[in-house]
């Protein structure tokens, strides 16, 4: 039997603004389980953004449960919180978020220092495998303005593989590149999920990144709209492989 790495039960979350009260999230029901490439998609004012700060456990919903690799997250407290956003899951965003003028290795370890349990040596060897997995073997001592957009999110990615979550949480993580390197990226996400068994929801606004997938749920004014399993995701490579050459134009 497959084990339930996230399951959401009739999640609301409602938000008072003066004398309204606005419901972002109507009452929301999923789960994934251990290994599944999910998206969720939604517009803006779906509930996308709110969905993703629960899940992240940046929030609390105000209604329903939300269960993170066996743990009521509703149950704990701010310190707790923070625990298990560290050592559970592993983040991804637009934006990347790197320190600027941090090498790789040490962006990478970052994670790294809120967890007292590894120690020093364990920290560099963690954090070199992370990047080794992420083909960027040879850019350790590089600092984000000396890499391109597509090698900063490869550090990004390796930055959340490095505590060795349950799950990676992307958060519209090639809304800043180009096609090519948003295939790249997403040829590396199908990596790690089909080589590694990575669990991976990735929320994004663009069918065309959903595709590669292996589900995708669609949020629409605060509900489910859709859940829609992709039998045939497409190949990020393929679509690499298939895109014109620069010297071509």
């Amino acid at each position: 039997m497959s084990k339930k790495i996230l399951e959401i039960t009739e999640l609301k979350r409602e938000f008072i603004m003066g004398s309204e009260t606005v419901r972002a999230l109507k009452g929301i029901s999923f789960h994934v389980e251990a290994g599944e490439f999910v998206t969720i998609m939604g517009s803006s004012g779906s509930g996308k953004t709110t969905l993703l700060n629960i899940l992240g456990c940046l929030d609390k919903p105000t209604l329903g449960d939300y269960l993170l690799d066996g743990v009521d997250v509703k149950k704990l407290s701010k310190d707790e919180l923070a625990k298990l956003r560290n050592h559970k899951i592993g983040f991804v965003f637009q934006s990347y978020n790197l320190l600027p003028r941090t090498s790789a290795l040490e962006n990478v370890e970052l994670p790294l220092l809120y967890n007292k349990d590894i120690p020093v040596n364990e920290r560099r060897d963690r954090a070199i495998k992370a990047l080794e997995a992420v083909k960027l073997a040879d850019r350790f001592d590089h600092t984000p303005n000396q890499l391109s957009g597509g090698q900063q999110q490869r550090v990004a990615i390796a930055r959340a593989l490095v505590n060795e979550p349950v799950m990676i949480l992307a958060d519209e993580a090639t809304g800043n590149l180009d096609s090519r390197t948003s295939y790249e990226i997403m040829a590396l996400m199908q990596d790690l999920n089909k080589n590694e068994g990575k669990t991976i929801v990735f929320v994004t606004h663009e069918p065309d990144i959903a595709s590669f997938s292996s589900r995708t749920i669609l949020l629409r004014d605060g509900k489910v709209q859709k859940d829609t399993k992709n039998e045939n995701p497409r190949s990020a490579r393929q679509m690499l492989a298939d895109l014109p050459d620069a010297d071509d134009y």
